[in-house]
């Protein structure tokens, strides 16, 4: 990312934190580190079936995904289903409630650019 500034990346699935290990170190660490680039964005996704598949609760995701987004901040954050593979941890319906329950302290315009208008914008769409 450093070598190719007008490159725009995404880190995928949050860079798959470790969730079920219950370890966070190196992940916190080098989400931080990467983050420190303006040309990288970070997805959403994937986080459910980094968990315990048939028994996470949002307590167990929520550090994660509110860790990226400090680091990236709100206008470099895209929310991703995952589906189909999300449907090995409890399905689409539920991550999608999920993702909406840990924003729901969210301010509007935050929302709408992590569900929709960051994509939009980063993809061109």
């Amino acid at each position: 990312a450093d070598l190719c500034p007008d490159v725009q990346f995404v880190l995928d699935h949050c860079g798959n934190p470790p969730i079920n290990e219950r370890k966070d170190d190196p992940w916190r660490a080098a989400v931080a580190e990467i983050a420190k680039r303006p040309n990288v964005a970070v997805k959403i996704s994937g986080v459910v079936t980094n968990a315990d598949l048939a028994s996470w609760r949002l307590a167990d995701i929520r550090p994660s995904i509110e860790h990226v987004i400090d680091r990236f901040g709100w206008d470099r954050v895209v929310w991703g289903s995952d589906w189909p593979v999300c449907t090995l941890a409890g399905g689409l319906s539920t991550w999608v409630a999920a993702a909406q329950a840990i924003c729901a302290g969210c301010s509007v315009e935050e929302r709408e650019k992590l569900f929709a208008g960051n994509a939009k914008r980063i993809w061109g769409v």
